[in-house]
């Protein structure tokens, strides 16, 4: 056993659910709470809470879900070319948790979730809740679960950009102004391409073993060179619908600014690292790929959500 990996089974099971990668369930309920706040002028920190732990939670539980179906497909024992970005966690691999183990901490993780979600939605009685809720349980579980294997059937992307960009913004949105409406779209769609993107720039270096065990995706689908234009449209997409956002509400006015600022060269260096030599060759150039997207998703996130508490209160005193 690594050295890394003495330590108390508690903490095995805590870094089996890759904490460090929460910011793409934490960020998009930040992001819809923030314009929540920014369209009704108040803000319930019990709601925002209880949906930033039980999203997390869900998320958890579907990572943790993923490596033991991965391990089940054998996806994640072909795979030889595991970075720190993808290829999963490798603790059954590494004969470091069980697969009984893995499993049970999936369904813990994602009992604790419902749990929280069925506080909230004791608070709101709200149908809409209920089905985002549903939808968000079972889309996590069953991206690599059988018998539906999202993730295998050529869709995977699309589904996480709706778990993780549509979904989350639109319910921590409803959970601070209870209206559902088309304000929150646009930086819901910008917060699901860029976890798109997230995904997507990893299955390059998961090519050889996706293509294995015969997971769809759509690297394996289509090839390198068509894969680094989808990405690099993606990107350049990002920015096309923060301008059509502020068409839809002036409220993204400052967002726009924030990611121009910040976002931009970010969104540079991502499609500079995203061409097909680099992507096609394993190792550290291979791996900064994925690390640029991840420091975009979390820099748009943050402009979002900044920008909507800004523009707040500059409309405030304009008014």
């Amino acid at each position: 056993m690594k050295p890394e990996y003495r330590q108390p089974k508690l903490i095995t099971l805590f870094l089996a659910a890759r904490p460090k990668f929460l910011t793409a369930s934490a960020a998009p309920v930040l992001v819809g709470s923030a314009l929540g706040f920014a369209i009704a002028g108040t803000f319930n920190w019990p709601l925002f809470l209880l949906a930033l732990f039980a999203t997390m939670a869900l998320h958890s539980g579907a990572n943790i879900a993923n490596d033991y179906f991965d391990h089940i497909s054998g996806n994640d024992w072909a795979n030889k070319n595991v970075t720190p970005f993808s290829g999963g966690r490798q603790f059954i691999q590494q004969n470091i948790l069980s697969p009984q183990t893995t499993l049970a901490a999936s369904l813990f993780c994602l009992a604790l979730g419902t749990s929280l979600g069925l506080v909230i939605l004791y608070l709101t009685r709200s149908w809409f809740i209920l089905i985002l809720g549903l939808i968000g349980l079972l889309g996590g579980f069953f991206y690599t679960a059988p018998p539906f294997k999202l993730g295998y059937r050529g869709v995977g992307e699309i589904a996480i950009a709706f778990l993780f960009g549509i979904l989350p913004v639109y319910g921590s949105y409803y959970l601070q102004t209870g209206a559902i409406d088309i304000i929150p779209l646009p930086a819901a769609c910008v917060v699901g391409v860029l976890i798109f993107l997230i995904i997507f720039v990893n299955e390059f270096p998961d090519l050889p073993a996706d293509s294995a065990v015969n997971k769809k995706t759509i690297v394996v689908r289509l090839g390198v060179p068509a894969g680094v234009w989808i990405y690099r449209i993606a990107v350049v997409g990002t920015f096309v619908i923060m301008v059509a956002g502020v068409f839809v509400s002036r409220i993204m006015t400052w967002s726009l600014i924030l990611y121009l600022l910040f976002g931009l060269p970010a969104a540079v260096a991502a499609i500079n690292f995203s061409n097909v030599q680099d992507l096609s060759t394993p190792g550290p150039t291979q791996h900064r790929a994925s690390a640029i997207t991840i420091i975009l998703h979390l820099i748009g996130c943050l402009a979002l959500a900044a920008g909507f508490i800004i523009g707040k209160f500059i409309l405030s005193q304009m008014s």
